[in-house]
């Protein structure tokens, strides 16, 4: 009976925090969901944030078991079952996932707890355990666009997956490496007499970054930037729809600034591999764009579904945007390279060690995970 009760909180949890974000979900209504009172609760944990990092080791443990098969397996299946499982994860678990969207980005430990997961299931299917380069190669990509698809319906293919990590995206061509990692930067134009809304937006900006949404109120906006609060009002109904603006005007400033310093004269790989390493840059300067899109995406969803969106369709408009691939596919994958390179360099590293990560990226672009060598051993 303990067991069933601690599970129905866990069920009752998932729910509600795969709909709302952390902030707005309490312990009463949890219990109300689950038809329990709030003494069974706090029987069976402390507070709010232990239940929620018990559902993100239900995660961890869950993609764990689901990948341990892989050992007992013929090698030359091991490959494509792994792309398959961690799929077929977000698909079928599609509320874990969103609750472990919000706790990777809350509580990063359990993000390293799942790093070792997938690095042992890498070790498994190819013999060696993965460079930083090679992990997100492998999980970076196939990960965001298997959350994508889930989330957002993105018409993702499982079979163009698997082609783009054995085989690679591109042709095998030259790469102008001093080009590609040149840090002669033009910034962003700085507005030198901002009107009232851009003063807003500018400390909204600051504040979501710093501290949160939940955390941040429309009196202290207003106050940072010495104007009324009537002045909020002539330009905003809310703080939601504030927060919008702020989500829209932080992914025009990342294109922009891709776009601004992007270069001419780049083949298609070289222009890739430059916007990854102008991404990590722009990062570097203001970490408070990462702060802002990723709480979003609990806060408002969908507004971050078009942040993404936006980036989509900047590959479309391209007049070389052909891959070997499924375009689709090939696109929210490298979306997601970029993603979690952010995630991997800026907050466990630095800058100058995203160098030989995108290096080796560019190699994995070209030629993919399984060599020659790799298959005739199977």
């Amino acid at each position: 009976m303990s067991t069933d009760t601690r599970q129905a909180l866990i069920e009752s949890a998932t729910t509600l925090f795969s709909t709302k974000w952390y902030g707005m979900v309490s312990v009463a209504e949890i219990c109300r969901s689950a038809n329990l009172s709030n003494g069974a609760f706090y029987r069976h944990f402390k507070n709010k944030e232990e239940i929620f990092c018990a559902i993100l080791d239900l995660v961890v443990h869950k993609i764990e078991s689901a990948l341990k098969p892989l050992s007992n397996m013929p090698r030359r299946d091991r490959f494509p079952t792994l792309i398959a499982i961690i799929y077929n994860f977000s698909q079928e678990y599609t509320p874990l996932v969103r609750v472990f969207r919000e706790g990777q980005y809350r509580f990063f430990k359990y993000e390293r707890a799942l790093k070792e997961v997938y690095s042992h299931a890498f070790s498994v299917v190819l013999d060696h355990d993965p460079t930083v380069a090679e992990y997100l190669f492998v999980f970076a990509g196939l990960r965001f666009a298997a959350i994508r698809a889930a989330l957002h319906q993105i018409p993702v293919s499982v079979e163009s997956l698997s082609s783009i990590i054995g085989s690679g995206l591109f042709q095998p061509q030259s790469i102008n490496w001093p080009r590609i990692f040149s840090t002669s930067i033009t910034p962003l134009p700085i507005e030198l007499l901002p009107d009232s809304k851009a003063q807003l937006l500018a400390e909204g900006r600051k504040l979501f970054g710093e501290k949160g949404y939940f955390e941040t109120n429309i009196h202290e906006v207003t106050s940072n930037a010495n104007l009324a609060i009537g002045s909020f009002y002539r330009y905003f109904e809310s703080k939601e729809s504030f927060y919008k603006e702020v989500i829209r005007e932080v992914g025009q400033d990342v294109r922009h600034f891709i776009t601004l310093n992007l270069g001419n004269g780049l083949n298609r790989l070289e222009r890739e591999l430059r916007g990854l390493w102008l991404f990590i840059l722009f990062l570097s300067i203001d970490r408070n764009c990462y702060n802002i899109v990723r709480e979003a995406e609990f806060v408002l969803p969908n507004e971050v579904r078009d942040y993404y969106d936006a980036f989509h369709r900047g590959y479309l408009r391209r007049e070389d945007a052909s891959f070997g691939c499924e375009s689709t596919t090939c696109i929210e994958f490298m979306l997601g390279v970029a993603h979690y390179l952010g995630i991997e360099i800026i907050f466990d590293n630095s800058p100058e060690t995203a160098r030989h990560v995108i290096e080796e990226i560019g190699n994995l672009y070209m030629h993919g995970l399984l060599g020659e060598k790799y298959r005739s051993a199977n």
